[in-house]
């Protein structure tokens, strides 16, 4: 008979680390025996492992629903590299033909990251059916809450999903989710779940506001320090043209920095070559908006600017949460000038529809039932048919959905059905415009802030925060230069990357 090997030894012998983070072993021990799990851990601190080890230790497969095909790619390259080979991901990249003979095989692997959208297909939950699921793990699983900061409407499938895989156990995994959004992932996941919640501060992170009088101040405070620092650095900007703009700014006023934008206005392949580059140390400074960071396991980013403030502290302390997660010393700078609150009003009126594009919508779906007329296949079209966003139309067709509704050819409905449907509609819009405005109000408030901005941050999140002597916050006063960061070396890379990525990158060349 052979001894069992104590977690600690387990974690030593597959990923080579001697003890376990906060929170990681509570959350894993539950997992192992069967319980269903939400972990809601600080950004940094090493969620993965919390299924990754289960993934090695357990029988059968683990899912991990993923929202980032750049994520999945990070992930599966890096467990590959340690000598975990059977693992996949499941994504829009792969061809038809290596998708149907990955499908036929997905017993040979034991961890599959899929997409929350890719999990929808019939066709792959056919062929998971036929394997033993020994759990189905949901990573950033605030974007199952409505009330989350990033909701996915896909998520929020994903409950009748492990309902047809045969019920396996769930871990749900977060950094950022207040009281409120815990609450809304259980009852969406209608499961009785075990939580294991662990304070969200970050002491080696500092924490720097700079009110400025106008743009030019702000790229000429970020041209100061970083000329001073090359080190791994990211800039968050609220406008795809600005992160445009500045990148093309600061690439002539820093020559010696390798400089790139990132937007979820690019193309995919795109976006994933310019991750690669970052995490390869072949660009020193990323300007992007939030559409870049989910997920990403650079250790080494030293600080992260806030050109455009978020709306809301959710997505600030997410954003910061890219830096130092190898426990030394990083900054976040925020700067701020009065005019800048317009933008993350801005961002929340476009986000959600109006009281016209409602009546719009739901006249011309009458319509094209009542005239049996043909609703357009592409998302697109659909789109620019309704005038709607993509977040607009999301939003919407979520809804209607979750009513029974759905935009398909020969699908007819009573209309009053339609109205009562609608007017539920306006009232969710409602209901989410104001807790938008009230998260705006309270960053805003927070930014303003003249007491330690560490007591301040954390207050919707935990009752209280680390205590840091240095390097607190600008309100406690820290003196930038008194810091003093590893300056990082870049790692030469094939041409082959200096070619897909020269239209892309701000800098002439990478010698």
């Amino acid at each position: 008979m052979t001894n069992k090997l104590s977690l600690e030894e387990e974690l030593e012998t597959y990923f080579g680390y001697s003890t376990f983070r906060l929170g990681q072993k509570e959350i894993i021990s539950d997992v192992l025996n069967g319980n269903d799990v939400l972990g809601i851990l600080p950004t940094g601190t090493g969620k993965s492992i919390c299924y990754q080890l289960p993934a090695r230790m357990l029988e059968g497969t683990t899912i991990v629903v993923s929202p980032l095909i750049s994520l999945m790619m990070d992930q599966v390259k890096e467990l590959k590299a340690m000598n975990f080979k059977e693992v996949i991901a499941l994504n829009s990249f792969l061809d038809y033909d290596k998708r149907k003979r990955i499908f036929k095989n997905l017993n040979q692997y034991k961890l599959i990251y899929v997409s929350p959208e890719m999990l929808q297909q019939k066709e792959l939950q056919f062929y998971l059916k036929n394997i033993s699921i020994s759990l189905f793990v949901i990573d950033e699983a605030h974007c199952i809450s409505q009330w989350g900061h990033e909701f996915r409407p896909d998520y929020q499938k994903l409950k009748s999903v492990i309902n047809e895989l045969g019920d396996p156990p769930v871990l749900a995994l977060s950094a950022t989710a207040t009281k409120e959004v815990q609450d809304d992932i259980i009852h969406s996941l209608d499961r009785s779940i075990i939580r294991h919640i662990y304070p969200m501060d970050r002491s080696n992170i500092s924490l720097s506001i700079q009110e400025v009088i106008n743009n030019d101040e702000k790229l000429d405070i970020i041209t100061s320090i970083l000329s001073v620092h090359k080190v791994p650095s990211l800039i968050y900007f609220s406008s795809k043209n600005a992160a445009e703009n500045v990148s093309h700014l600061l690439s002539e006023r820093l020559p010696e920095h390798r400089i790139a934008f990132y937007h979820g206005g690019m193309e995919q392949m795109d976006r994933v070559a310019i991750q690669q580059q970052f995490m390869n140390n072949q660009i020193d400074i990323i300007c992007c908006t939030s559409a870049f960071g989910m997920g990403i396991n650079k250790n080494n980013i030293r600080f992260v600017f806030h050109y455009h403030f978020p709306g809301q502290i959710e997505s600030y302390i997410q954003e910061i949460g890219r830096a130092g997660r190898d426990g030394n010393q990083s900054i976040s700078i925020l700067l701020y000038s009065r005019q800048d609150s317009f933008l993350p009003q801005k961002m929340i009126d476009s986000e959600l529809p109006s009281d016209d594009d409602l009546i719009r919508v739901k006249q011309l779906i009458i319509r094209y039932q009542n005239e049996n007329k043909i609703f357009p296949v592409e998302l697109t079209e659909i789109q620019a048919m309704f005038g709607l966003s993509e977040v607009q139309w999301r939003f919407i067709s979520s809804q209607l959905e979750k009513h029974g509704i759905k935009v398909e050819n020969g699908i007819k409905y009573d209309e009053s059905k339609v109205d009562e449907t609608f007017q539920q509609i306006k009232y969710l819009r409602d209901e989410r415009l104001y807790l938008k405005q009230s998260k705006l109000k309270d960053m805003m408030n927070w930014i303003q802030l003249k007491t330690c901005l560490r007591s301040g941050l954390y207050t919707n999140f935990q009752s209280g925060y680390t205590s840091v002597e240095e390097f607190c916050c600008s309100n406690c006063g820290i003196d930038l230069r008194e810091f003093k960061p590893k300056q990082t070396t870049p790692l030469i890379q094939p041409s082959t990357w200096e070619k897909k990525l020269r239209r892309l990158l701000v800098v002439g060349d990478f010698e």
